[in-house]
């Protein structure tokens, strides 16, 4: 699989592998003693577009190839939500311009004040060629993964890639990103931290989304999940649960609680969302509810290990061909 930065990345790594990436900025790009990028300097000034790699009407955002600094980088441009608290300034601030009318509709040209008119920019920089080629238009396919083909194919196809976890143990040993931290469970067998994903902007509660990276390091993926590993899952979902009710007033039926496979990072870490929100990575092909696992666990100790699993690749992806060398596909 094509990896974004530090992890290993399935349909979509996201922003959060891809913002951390930049908080490795050096200070003359804006970079602030304690970790956080400063909002007073132009990180971008100068930027040089080589090239549109991908753009969506529909996610409203576009990701830019080009030279930052004589270092290749690559730009993410994301429109930020419309907040609930914003709205009626929004309207009364807003100058419309009619582009069309017909009975009772009409379509206008609306530019807002520019205190609610946001972007979202990421950075990655230096940004690597697979950086590059994550981001690029690509054919999507779909693999089945026996239990055998994870043993000979994937699992020797992952340990000959150099997937740095360094910043996964960052958070966890406190080191970076203590002050993010909603929530933890320091116990090393069943624990876990809670922390805001990169790609919420922790202003309002529809598209809120939280990762629990767990305190256990031997633990890769969905295929490593056995039955001695209930207590820790059940843990997640209890304390995890619990967590987000006392913080955001959110109950367990109005979350989306799941794991990837492929996963974006080769560290357990299970993902929690509002239900109302439509996460990149939430689809069946990808997303695996908690509770799933859970009941199979429970029904079969050894379920991961031998189930076949099916998980999105994309056209250059080295895991894609190592599946077409052993005639998988």
């Amino acid at each position: 699989m094509e990896k974004c930065g530090r992890g290993e990345a399935g349909e979509d790594c996201g922003t959060e592998e891809i913002v951390r990436e930049s908080k490795k900025q050096k200070k003359d790009n804006g970079e602030e003693g304690n970790g956080h990028v400063s909002s007073d300097v132009s990180v971008l000034a100068g930027f040089e577009t080589k090239s549109v790699l991908r753009d969506s009407a529909r996610e409203k955002n576009i990701f830019i190839h080009g030279m930052l600094a004589g270092q290749e980088a690559v730009v993410i441009l994301e429109k930020t939500p419309i907040r609930e608290d914003t709205v009626s300034a929004l309207l009364e601030g807003s100058r419309l311009t009619l582009e069309m009318r017909n009975d009772i509709y009409s379509t206008y040209r609306a530019q807002p004040p520019v205190q609610l008119n946001e972007l979202k920019a990421t950075l990655v920089c230096p940004a690597t060629e697979k950086h590059v080629k994550k981001y690029q238009r690509r054919g999507t396919f779909l693999l089945w993964e026996t239990g055998e083909d994870y043993r000979t194919v994937t699992l020797p196809f992952l340990l000959s890639q150099s997937f740095s976890l360094q910043w996964v143990y960052n958070i966890l040993d406190k080191k970076a990103e203590a002050d993010r931290i909603v929530f933890e469970d320091p116990d090393p067998q069943v624990g876990f931290v809670l922390l805001p994903d990169f790609k919420w902007d922790q202003k309002q509660l529809d598209d809120l989304y939280l990762i629990a990276i767990v305190h256990k390091r031997d633990i890769k993926s969905l295929r490593d999940l056995r039955g001695e590993h209930l207590r820790l899952l059940e843990n997640i979902r209890s304390k995890g649960e619990d967590a987000v009710r006392q913080r955001y007033d959110i109950a367990p039926n109005r979350l989306r609680v799941f794991l990837h496979y492929q996963p974006s990072y080769y560290h357990l870490h299970v993902h929690l969302t509002a239900l109302s929100y439509e996460a990149p990575g939430s689809t069946v092909e990808r997303a695996h509810l908690l509770s799933d696992v859970i009941q199979n666990l429970q029904a079969d100790p050894d379920y991961y290990r031998d189930r076949t699993l099916a998980f999105p690749a994309h056209a250059d992806d080295g895991l894609l061909e190592k599946f077409k060398e052993a005639g998988r596909l």
